[in-house]
């Protein structure tokens, strides 16, 4: 298997997973922060979803930089399967969440969003 940028065991895999962490932790922080932050449940749950995503992005960032010290290549077809089960299967929570939030965000202020 050829070396494709952001593949596992890549240097460009392991930036992208420590960015994938620090914004996950980010958004923890900034939503944690605010003043009303237990008034909505889909924050609750949006928390907890970015929680989950610090945690898997940090494990697999350890896997890359492993892989990058050991000289090893990480192009195992079990192996990337589950990369990608990992990131797909997690992709349409993180979805929902954010929508969950937008749509509580709309009911707290009673506004009409309609499309022009």
């Amino acid at each position: 298997m050829r070396a494709i940028p952001g593949s596992p065991g890549t240097l460009t895999s392991l930036f992208l997973r420590i960015m994938q962490c620090v914004f996950a932790a980010g958004s923890i922080a900034s939503m944690s922060t605010t003043s009303n932050f237990f008034n909505f449940t889909a924050f609750c749950y949006l928390i907890a979803s970015m929680g989950l995503q610090v945690v898997w992005s940090f494990a697999l960032a350890i896997l890359d930089g492993v892989a990058l010290v050991k000289k090893k290549v990480l192009h195992n077809p079990v192996l990337v399967s589950l990369y990608v089960v990992g990131d797909w299967a997690a992709l349409p929570y993180y979805i929902s969440m954010t929508w969950e939030v937008v749509d509580s965000e709309k009911s707290a202020k009673n506004i009409n969003w309609q499309l022009p």
